[in-house]
């Protein structure tokens, strides 16, 4: 049967993609290689940022696009895609209205201002109330109108594992039959890279401790990279700031319990060290982003926050969902969480260089007693580190998102190394990599809001003949 648009993977880019397509009169080909459709949605907070929607004038909520553009080149220092940036922001709003009118079930509280990275200096961002679930929900209703009126064929279970030239893909189907497929269009939305250890280590040069979907394979930048595809945004990665590792699998951290390391949030008791002992930032940083460079540029990527039992007792949650007396109960039997008597007989246990650490926690003592850090300039310093029994949590530099991915133009065309456009072969999502609409930082919302703005722009052109 032929196909007009052939799309490979179902997710935040792939489904709208799908949908607008078929809704101007195209016949789309939708290849998931998971059981089930929505991708990194269904671990995803979901969060989207717009400027001049509907919600905001509803609320009052004075913003524009132009507005919006200026917080991303703050908050990313100028090193997103201009043109990418620009089509994302200027079609946002509409995206943010087109769900709003599909049914889409809003957070009460948002629009608002978000703190876990560098706010918007004016409330823009927006999720729902399951998070990324809500915005699956209004794309599998939108998707099962155009697979029920035959516009869409959707294949689950289904890999592309290899681009053809005419243009085309070759699908394991099924994970059983090989099946070439042919259209005029190929797009890939298959997502980022950050579950697959090597390819990860290689493209993006440093160790990766995984908390993304696993999914996240990198499938499609694998067979585009093969049929001659560059890759953009290397040297932009950024880890997300602290992780407990993963209970049972080693090179994953578990999000769901993670220490709350952000200072607008709870102010630290604890300390921050590395392997050798030291402290290479003021834990009362405000800035996540200040913090998570630091932790790039000053450290392997592992650090141990280091308190007391006073900081135990008062300083509460430390971990998400963790009382006082789970942190006492999981010492010791949880991975990464340790107790000692001592602070040299805490490093030996967690790994850190006793010396090192007890030198260390005699300097912020002094500090402490002194009321000035003067190494940090930190200025919450409640209590000394002194009583014991003393504890320490590893932490990982933890991965959700890659920011490489497949070179694309402003149409979306996948890019070879030498800068010319495959002929029909397109890329949207993360495929084309967080530096793309991001640049070196974490900007809220734009990768989410780009994913699925893309998608329905890109695929409204292709249906209409204007790949």
């Amino acid at each position: 049967m032929p196909y007009d648009v052939v799309i490979i993977g179902a997710g935040t880019g792939g489904i709208p993609c799908a949908v607008e397509a078929a809704r101007h009169g195209a016949r789309v080909l939708l290849v998931e290689k998971d059981a089930r459709i929505g991708g990194t949605l269904h671990t995803s907070g979901g969060h989207m940022s717009a400027a001049g929607t509907r919600r905001q004038r509803e609320r009052g909520i004075a913003d524009s696009v132009e507005r919006h553009l200026a917080d991303i080149e703050r908050i990313s220092g100028g090193t997103a895609r201009a043109d990418l940036v620009e089509l994302a922001a200027r079609h946002a709003p509409e995206t943010i209205d087109w769900l709003d009118e599909h049914g889409f079930d809003f957070a009460p509280e948002s629009p608002r201002l978000v703190y876990g990275h560098e706010p918007y200096g004016v409330p823009r961002t927006y999720y729902g109330k399951d998070g990324g679930l809500s915005i699956l929900a209004v794309l599998k209703r939108l998707l099962d109108e155009q697979v029920a009126a035959g516009r869409v064929e959707l294949w689950l279970g289904s890999t592309a594992i290899a681009l053809t030239g005419a243009p085309g893909v070759t699908v394991l189907r099924n994970g059983v039959d090989e099946v070439e497929v042919t259209a005029p269009a190929v797009v890939l939305a298959t997502g980022g890279f950050a579950a697959d250890h090597e390819l990860f280590q290689e493209i993006e040069g440093v160790p990766l401790v995984s908390a993304a979907h696993p999914t996240s394979t990198g499938d499609g930048l694998v067979i585009a990279r093969e049929a001659g595809a560059a890759i953009a945004g290397r040297g932009r990665y950024l880890p997300t700031f602290g992780g407990l590792p993963h209970p049972t699998t080693p090179g994953k951290a578990y999000y769901e319990e993670r220490p709350l390391l952000v200072a607008t949030e709870r102010l630290p008791w604890e300390i921050y060290v590395d392997r050798a002992g030291r402290r290479f930032v003021a834990e009362d940083e405000r800035s996540i982003d200040r913090k998570e460079r630091a932790l790039a540029s000053a450290t392997d990527g592992t650090f141990w926050t280091v308190f007391d039992d006073r900081a135990r007792l008062n300083s509460v949650p430390m971990v998400i969902g963790w009382s006082p007396d789970d942190v006492l109960a999981k010492a010791g039997t949880r991975k990464g969480v340790h107790k000692a008597g001592t602070i040299a007989g805490l490093a030996a246990l967690a790994g850190i260089d006793p010396a090192g650490l007890t030198a260390t926690v005699e300097r912020y003592n002094a500090a402490v007693a002194a009321g000035r850090d003067t190494d940090f300039d930190r200025a919450h310093l409640p209590a000394p580190i002194a009583d014991g029994p003393f504890f320490a949590m590893e932490n990982h530099g933890i991965t959700l998102i890659t920011f490489s991915g497949l070179d694309v133009d402003e149409r979306l065309r996948v890019r070879r190394t030498d800068g010319t456009p495959m002929p029909g072969v397109h890329a949207l999502g993360e495929l084309i990599g967080a530096a793309a609409t991001c640049g070196n930082s974490f900007c809220g919302g734009m990768l989410v809001t780009p994913a699925l703005t893309f998608g329905r722009l890109l695929g409204r052109r292709l249906a209409t003949g204007g790949g």
